[in-house]
């Protein structure tokens, strides 16, 4: 899978904001002052956030394909390793 870098910190960012809002959800339940309620809130996004640029670094690390770059296009593919359609007489030919 490949993924840029910018949407992996766009992803990062969200999965971080998701895990803060159940966060701040299930402990504006709990009976805490507000102090302890925001700064665990805005200690488990960021935690959430490190962990996740961090999976993504390994994973990148463990791609076998990190070394290679993909063509952006058939121009750089050489002409010997593309594919030509068939012409209908081949066809016929069968």
């Amino acid at each position: 899978m490949y993924i840029t870098s910018r949407a992996s910190t766009i992803r990062n960012f969200s999965l971080a904001a998701v895990n803060g809002t159940i966060t701040l959800i299930i402990l504006l339940i709990a009976p805490l002052g507000l102090a302890a309620v925001i700064s665990n809130t805005f200690l488990v996004t960021v935690a959430t956030f490190f962990a996740s640029t961090v999976a993504d670094q390994i994973v990148r690390y463990l791609q076998p394909s990190r070394a290679q770059e993909i063509p952006n296009s058939l121009e750089s593919i050489p002409e010997s390793s593309q594919i030509s359609p068939r012409h209908d007489s081949q066809n016929l030919d069968r």
